[in-house]
């Protein structure tokens, strides 16, 4: 009888045992991943704040070049605007094409010719290249004629302007590079029109063509948001 209770015994024992351990090893794990996941959110919180200063940073050149932009062409004798926001350079299409044309008149490349180099001086000089990721030719029309018909020739504009910049003609092979490397044209037919002063829609005016600048800003976004969805 006693060996029978005896072993009864060590049974409970050895059970009693058992539990605590498997219950300190569950703990141990539990921990594991709890230290791995504040390890990975310190990682992703150290990622983001480098993400938000160069973020800021390009803000900040976003700045400095709208303002060297407004300096250089605002009140010039090209008779550009200067988009105090976006640092667009807007000009109206009649300086390059004739109505619903989109071949550049004669006089048009002595425009390019003075304007571009200005332009890129102050868009591509040293502080600013690397973080430009894009310039952008982009034609607009007025409402005259179905959105695909101004769809064409709006981009048929932009592209003339971009063809005729990578073309043997013109002067400065210098910039032939730089443009080669970021330069796209764009339509916009007239999905974005333009108004008077009092507001209401003009034909004139939304006839134009837009040089742009696209910073880096968007791919680190990008960037932001895959570490925040990973």
């Amino acid at each position: 009888m006693n060996s029978k209770y005896q072993r009864l015994f060590r049974q409970d024992r050895d059970e009693g045992h058992f539990w605590p351990s498997f219950t300190d090893l569950l703990t141990t794990i539990l921990l594991c991943f709890i230290l791995i996941f504040v390890a990975m959110m310190i990682i992703k919180s150290l990622q983001i704040e480098e993400m938000k200063r160069t973020l800021d940073q390009i803000m900040g050149v976003r700045a400095k070049l709208v303002n060297d932009l407004k300096k250089e062409f605002s009140g010039s004798n090209l008779g550009v605007e200067v988009d105090e926001k976006t640092g667009s350079i807007i000009f109206n299409t009649e300086i390059l094409f004739e109505y619903d044309k989109a071949e550049l008149k004669t006089d048009s490349f002595t425009f390019l010719n003075e304007f571009v180099p200005k332009y890129l001086d102050i868009l591509l000089q040293e502080g600013y290249e690397a973080y430009v990721a894009e310039i952008i030719i982009e034609g607009h029309t007025d409402r005259d004629g179905s959105y695909l018909y101004n769809l064409k020739l709006a981009q048929d504009r932009a592209y003339s302007v971009a063809d005729y910049l990578l073309s043997e003609q013109f002067p400065y092979k210098h910039i032939q590079q730089h443009l080669e490397n970021k330069l796209t044209v764009n339509s916009k037919s007239f999905s974005d029109v333009r108004t008077d002063e009092d507001g209401k829609y003009s034909a004139k005016d939304s006839r134009r063509v837009e040089f742009k600048f696209r910073l880096k800003d968007e791919e680190i976004l990008d960037k932001t948001r895959e570490i925040l969805g990973s």
